[in-house]
């Protein structure tokens, strides 16, 4: 299972896996379903960990997700087609996402963790699975 598909099964509300599958293998509903990332609400709120408030830079991101176990690199997911479908550093790609107000999501371990920032002033999560 690719990062993505992974994040669909593992993070996403059971309701909308089916519909974000389809989307999300075929290049022009794929682009479809990155611009939904700007205003996404179909994370599961079960798996979705606030940002601390003072902690909003990417390399104080980077540190939290680092403690939770987070590699060095990381898969982006994002309507910034420029990083899309993309692997790099975590700190690099946290620089280019942090504040940029592009639906994101850093895949850090598939299935287990990863950060989602939004266009959405407060729409910066980190998503987690420890099951």
């Amino acid at each position: 299972m690719v990062p993505d598909e992974q994040l669909l099964a593992r993070f996403f509300i059971p309701t909308k896996r089916e519909r974000y599958a389809e989307m999300i293998g075929h290049p022009k509903k794929r682009r479809k379903f990155l611009c939904e990332l700007a205003h996404f609400r179909s994370l599961d709120p079960r798996y979705l960990i606030p940002m601390p408030p003072k902690k909003l830079f990417p390399d104080q991101i980077a540190e939290i997700l680092t403690k939770k176990g987070a590699p060095r690199s990381c898969w982006i997911t994002s309507e910034n087609s420029e990083l899309d479908g993309k692997e790099m550093p975590l700190l690099e790609a946290l620089n280019e996402v942090v504040g940029r107000q592009m639906g994101t999501l850093l895949t850090c371990i598939p299935g287990r963790l990863a950060y989602f920032e939004g266009e959405d002033m407060g729409c910066r999560w980190i998503l987690e699975r420890r099951d």
